[in-house]
């Protein structure tokens, strides 16, 4: 793999770069974690949706996200990251008004459910387009050689508007219905839009249009060890606490995703910088070590304090593998491509996500609950022996 470096200077101090970006990508995430929860409160008990109604409405909007992936890239890089982000954000806001028309219409059930999935499909292309502007954007703002410091502050507040952004969601069903929900996901990102207008543009990287294959087999080794290290976040979020009731642990389940929580932010908080400073493999392997330590202490653990260890140990290893492959993607294409390569390479994050779930269920269902952080330990080992065959230049 060819690796090119960048030349771009520094525009931005890493507060007044970051900043904006940091406070965009929250807003636009609050309106994606806003219906988080509502939502499938609100097609079971107003429109009377099976749970694999509801399953697969939800889903939509990743499908609709990984489908725009690449496309969103493309327009970041021809048309400068500035374009993806003002066009993305209000197409986020029309989610919220399909939801408030949802609410308060007087339609039919068929007729409010295709309004729903209309939401959840235009809520996917929007956060395609702008996530993918608002990271190009930000390592435009500072510079390629703090790509990991963009993707690590961005990473925090995605999670950290999905974590407040359902609770806010119940909240607000419970006081106003579902239109108020409604309303607050117009108003985020349209909130979001307002401090993107007011940060100074970056040059259009420029280019012709490049095929999907091609930008794919530039970034696809990191992509799936980044697919691979996402199997422990995702086990841990659908199977952990099915895991400590099963044994008996159930009032330390939330001691447990507590522990996750706090040891992925801390990280993220101390040390965003490290994969640029010290190279993106050489925290990636550290990473991956932890997040395989993690998964089987849960997998074995005798009692629920070594369960705990174990879920903060993941936690504390998975808080760097997404900036930190982020910069060995970014850094294996032109300038030119860099849109096109954060957006394909997000794309296999979606995947990750997408896939686990029912694939792990399966083997639940097999072999048990504790075979999921099997799984997940697996697929760490998996994606360290990936790693070694990336050639890595100065990112090593």
């Amino acid at each position: 793999m060819t690796t090119i470096q960048s030349s771009e200077p520094v525009y931005h101090t890493s507060v007044t770069g970051l900043l904006p970006i940091v406070g965009s990508v929250f807003l636009g995430f609050l309106a994606v974690g806003l219906p988080l929860a509502a939502l499938p409160i609100e097609m079971r008990d107003h429109l009377g949706c099976s749970p694999a109604t509801i399953g697969a409405t939800i889903g939509l909007q990743s499908l609709a996200t990984l489908a725009t992936r690449h496309r969103a890239g493309t327009l970041s890089d021809q048309h400068g990251p500035r374009r993806a982000v003002l066009i993305g954000l209000p197409v986020a806001a029309l989610s919220g008004l399909a939801y408030l028309f949802a609410g308060s219409l007087p339609i039919g059930p068929d007729a409010t459910l295709a309004i729903l999935i209309f939401g959840r499909l235009v809520m996917g292309l929007g956060e395609s387009l702008f996530l993918t502007g608002l990271m190009s954007w930000g390592i435009a703002r500072l510079g390629a050689d703090r790509t990991g410091k963009v993707m690590s502050w961005t990473g925090i507040a995605i999670y950290a508007a999905l974590g407040s952004g359902a609770p806010m969601g119940l909240a607000l069903q419970s006081a106003l219905g579902f239109v108020g929900v409604g309303c607050a996901v117009v108003v985020a990102p349209l909130l979001a839009g307002t401090i993107a207008v007011m940060m100074s543009p970056v040059a259009a990287a420029g280019g012709d249009r490049v095929p999907f294959h091609r930008v794919l087999a530039l970034i696809w080794r990191p992509g799936v060890i980044l697919a691979l290290s996402m199997v422990p976040f995702a086990v841990i979020v659908a199977f952990l606490a099915l895991e400590f009731s099963e044994r008996n642990w159930a009032a330390q389940s939330g001691t447990a995703l507590f522990g996750f929580g706090l040891a992925y932010v801390l990280v993220r908080l101390v040390a965003s910088g490290l994969p640029d400073r010290f190279g993106a493999a050489r925290v990636a392997i550290g990473s991956l070590v932890f997040e395989a330590l993690g998964q089987v202490t849960i997998w074995l653990a005798p009692n629920a304090a070594f369960a705990v260890l174990g879920a903060t140990l993941t936690g504390f290893g998975f808080s760097l593998i997404f900036p930190a492959m982020g910069v060995l993607a970014t850094r294996s294409v032109a300038p030119e491509l860099r849109g096109r390569a954060v957006g394909n390479f997000i794309a296999f994050a979606d995947i990750a996500l997408g896939v686990t779930g029912p694939t792990v269920g399966f083997a639940v269902q097999r072999f048990g609950t504790p075979s999921a952080f099997s799984i997940g330990a697996l697929s760490t080992l998996l994606a360290l022996a990936l790693l070694r065959s990336v050639r890595l230049g100065r990112t090593s």
